[in-house]
């Protein structure tokens, strides 16, 4: 028996989890928040995207992981949050602050980018994905146009994790990344393996190093100490690392807007944007699909209710599937799925005997389930089998969304227990890396550590109410907003 480490350093904290290297049962852990006055200009109305010093990183790390948490450790790995951008000068020393937001400027340099190529199919089938103002292509641009000395002293470009792993390894010559967080960068393609230069040109005016591309048992290097570092990878890849996802599953994740995320055998090129193509922590691919509004249709309803999400799921259960015939499209924020960001919210199906706080607490439920099936049904339509969804987030822990999320989705449900579970990806990389450099472990097979201890919601009898459901709020839909999704049968 052995321990290994896996660390998540995300926007605001870093977890620690110590795992035994043959089961994955995690023995200790640590925890951190980032120092407070490591973020300025947060987004703002000023138009200028989050700017943090990445030795908040370290520091979080370093408190993190006091008290001898990682004595006896043999190998680590990293997780961080996706779509900062690290820019180096000759010197390998930050030029300005990481940036890790995006708003409405960075938004400008987004559509200057898709221009630029030649249009959103241009770059759908360029790197999986088109740009939009949290990608680091399109954050190269915003530092172009508008900080260009910053941009001249450019010569490297990492993201957190890669940023990090090469701190761990003490700032050695090579540099590396990993599948998984260079497919959301905007300049690396995951259905080819290989970046675009000349992309990282187009949006910086000249070219910037780049790291070298680890595969998924590769190790990145030994620290001074003689800990082995894995390659690293973005939080999106490791979280499914870690619950141990694969074909025919999906993530659903519940925060203030939703993410879809399933295993996929290969790159998926989607022109209208909506399918970021990303590649996973194991050589597969992960197909995601956001979505501007989930939790904070629930919020929002529950405020004007006057109650919160747990009395919102009392209030739901009161009524019945359909919500009598009310129907929430729950586009409050405008939506990315479908595309429709200047539009907003709407109920309809207001009849005297429907006006009541129950049924508009369930049409919330609904709508924002709906929703969500609709992200499921952009992947079922281009060919990603799913059977089993993984629901996460708080959210996932309401009775109203455990009873109607099974035949809403149409599938399996399965409600993990909460854990940090990008830090135990990280972690089970770690063992994966540091098996193979042992000779017990296959470059194509990582550990198989016990699953996500779960409950399993089953559709059963109640799918073809949930098929009803569906086809009010999609008819309701496609009356509001016709050709929303292109002619594409979600």
């Amino acid at each position: 028996m052995g321990i290994v480490a896996g660390l998540d350093s995300s926007s605001e904290f870093t977890r620690i989890v110590v795992c035994d290297t043959d089961t994955g049962a995690v023995v200790r852990q640590g925890y951190a928040p980032h120092p407070l006055e490591s973020t300025a200009g947060a987004g703002g109305p000023g138009g200028k995207p989050s700017d943090v010093d990445p030795q908040a990183w370290l520091l979080s790390l370093g408190e993190a992981a006091a008290g001898g948490l990682l004595e006896g450790v043999q190998a680590i790995g990293v997780s961080a949050q996706q779509n900062a951008l690290v820019p180096l000068d000759g010197q390998g020393n930050t030029v300005r602050p990481a940036l890790t937001g995006g708003d409405k400027r960075a938004q400008v340099a987004a559509a200057d980018l898709i221009d630029g190529l030649g249009g959103r199919q241009a770059w759908a089938e360029a790197v999986g994905c088109v740009p939009q103002a949290q990608h680091p292509v399109t954050k190269l641009r915003w530092l172009a146009r508008s900080e260009p000395e910053n941009a001249r002293r450019v010569a490297a470009v990492l993201q957190a994790h890669d940023w990090l792993v090469w701190q761990l390894l003490g700032r050695p010559a090579r540099r590396t990344a990993d599948r998984g967080g260079a497919s959301g960068t905007g300049y690396w393609s995951a259905a080819t393996s290989s970046y675009r230069p000349d992309l990282v040109e187009l949006a910086l005016g000249r070219q910037a190093a780049l790291p070298e591309v680890l595969g998924p048992s590769e190790a990145a290097g030994t620290t001074p100490e003689g800990l082995l570092i894995s390659a690293g990878t973005g939080e999106t890849m490791a979280a499914a690392f870690g619950l141990g996802i694969g074909v025919g599953d999906a993530v659903v994740s519940l925060g203030a807007s939703g993410s879809v995320t399933a295993v996929h055998h290969e790159a998926l090129a989607d022109p209208s944007g909506m399918i970021t193509s990303l590649a996973d922590a194991t050589g597969m691919h992960l197909p995601v699909v956001h979505t501007l509004n989930a939790v904070r249709a629930l919020r929002g309803t529950a405020d004007l209710l006057s109650t919160d999400l747990e009395g919102l799921s009392e209030l739901a259960l009161k009524s019945t599937p359909g919500a009598h015939g009310l129907v929430l499209l729950p586009y409050l924020e405008g939506e990315k799925t479908p595309q429709l960001p200047h539009t907003a919210g709407s109920l309809h199906g207001l009849r005297r005997e429907s006006m009541k706080p129950e049924h508009l607490a369930r049409a919330a439920f609904e709508g924002m389930l709906c929703s969500l099936a609709d992200a499921l049904g952009v992947l079922r339509a281009r060919g990603v089998e799913v059977r089993r969804v993984f629901l996460l987030g708080a959210a996932a822990e309401l009775p109203a969304v455990q009873a109607a999320a099974p035949m809403l989705l149409g599938a399996q449900v399965v409600v993990p227990q909460p854990a940090d579970y990008a830090a135990i990806g990280a972690a089970r990389q770690a063992a994966w890396a540091l098996g193979v450099q042992q000779g017990t472990l296959h470059p194509s097979a990582p550990p198989a550590w016990q699953g996500a201890a779960a409950q399993v919601l089953e559709p059963g009898e109640e799918l073809p109410v949930g098929q009803a459901v569906r086809q009010q709020y999609t008819a309701v839909r496609e009356q509001t907003h016709p050709e929303a999704f292109g002619g594409l049968s979600v």
